[in-house]
């Protein structure tokens, strides 16, 4: 349905039909691909954290106190109100656009494997400012977005003010970071935000066709993203390191079979499998439990996907609509980023699985992003009916 103004009308004027049913779901489904991600950087670690640490737990002592802090987070941000969100999103969009600054100065910014990434917080602990960045673009830009479609003379054009602007700037400053794998995120963060509020397919033919392009030039600007791709184009290579990575991460699914040898298992993680531990988890996945790991893994993504589908489908609120559509489209995309390098079906770009790979930055500010997704799922009315029935059930029994 298309509007005078030429927007598409997003909001279905009808009742939600929303349960808690949903916040249980994906309440259980981060907690799973949680605790698949602990297990599996428990066993794919162990090698490189004695390598580097003289302890094979280090590793996996770090991510279990990222994953404290990102589940309290999370909790913590599932409480507030909406009008929270509404309120301090410019604040929150400011900081982090200056973080993405100061990590570009040489004296603050950690460049590792090309890429200016992180700050230095305390001894070993570090910022990665692009993961902040792509929390605060989605509540900053549903909040702008669901202020301006209120108004019924708003036309697609207006709706690019100012949030195509503020994400391009957040784009070129990832850029030159060097991170071409949280590029390719914002991008269908940005396209999910102008989707939910109706802006016609032109836009997204455009956007797909200039953003190609773009790729494509900045993937011949650099040696390593030559490389990566030569061996995406032919992975058999082994004296390119890319294509040595790629390979054998097939050898790891390959060898996993349908129930995999077993947790602790593989022989991979021997210094065979670079990256094993993060952005070429879901290969020793495969080893270690085999098909139906894999499988397990995708069923508890397709669960938040589905969760958020829902409720950009159901609800009759504007910012919920969006905050629902753009923390899906981050969470499939790097998915489908990752699952498809690991599978040698998309170039290698570095992009972790969300919570499953390790990393702090990315782990902490995904789990955020769910906060923010349960805060606008438990403030449907009939999702927080049903929930304050079923706690005063238990409370009564």
């Amino acid at each position: 349905m298309v509007t005078q103004s030429g927007v598409r009308n997003p909001i279905p004027v009808r009742e939600p039909d929303l349960s808690g049913k949903l916040y249980y779901a994906l309440v259980i489904a981060t907690f799973g691909l949680l605790f698949i991600g602990m297990v599996m950087i428990l066993s794919a670690s162990t090698t490189v954290s004695y390598k580097q640490f003289n302890n094979q737990y280090i590793i996996f002592l770090r991510q279990l106190m990222f994953a404290a802090i990102g589940v309290v987070l999370m909790m913590a941000i599932s409480r507030l109100p909406k009008v929270f969100f509404l309120k301090w999103s410019v604040v929150a969009l400011v900081i982090s656009i200056v973080l993405l600054i100061l990590v570009l100065i040489p004296s603050i910014g950690i460049s590792v494997a090309g890429q200016r990434n992180w700050i230095s917080l305390w001894g070993p602990f570090r910022l990665q400012p692009s993961e902040v960045a792509k929390l605060t673009l989605i509540v900053w830009g549903s909040a702008v977005l669901s202020k301006q479609i209120r108004s019924k003379t708003t036309t697609w054009q207006n709706l690019l003010i100012p949030v195509f602007p503020v994400g391009l700037i957040i784009t070129v400053l990832v850029i030159f970071e060097g991170d071409l794998g949280t590029t390719l995120i914002i991008g269908p963060i940005l396209l999910s935000l102008f989707y939910a509020v109706g802006a016609p397919m032109k836009l997204f033919t455009w956007s797909a066709m200039a953003g190609l392009l773009a790729i494509l030039y900045l993937s011949i600007q650099e040696t390593y993203r030559i490389q990566r791709f030569l061996s995406w184009i032919s992975p058999t290579v082994e004296n390119q390191d890319a294509g040595w990575q790629v390979t054998h991460g097939k050898y790891a699914l390959a060898s996993g079979g349908w129930t995999g040898i077993g947790l602790g298992a593989s022989r991979e993680k021997w210094g065979w499998l670079p990256a094993a531990h993060t952005d070429f988890i879901f290969a020793v996945v495969g080893e270690e439990i085999g098909l139906v790991g894999t499988i397990i893994v995708l069923i508890f993504i397709g669960t938040i996907a589905y969760v958020a589908l829902t409720l950009a489908r159901e609800t009759n609120d504007r910012f919920t609509k969006l905050i629902a559509t753009s923390v899906m489209a981050w969470i499939v995309v790097q998915s489908i980023i990752n699952i498809g390098a690991v599978l040698g079906l998309l170039p290698v770009t570095g992009v972790p699985l969300p919570l499953v790979s390790y990393g702090g930055s990315s782990l902490i500010f995904t789990l955020a992003a769910i906060g923010v997704l349960m805060a606008v799922l438990r403030a449907e009315p009939t999702v927080k009916a049903d929930l304050k029935k079923k706690k005063s059930s238990r409370v009564n029994k």
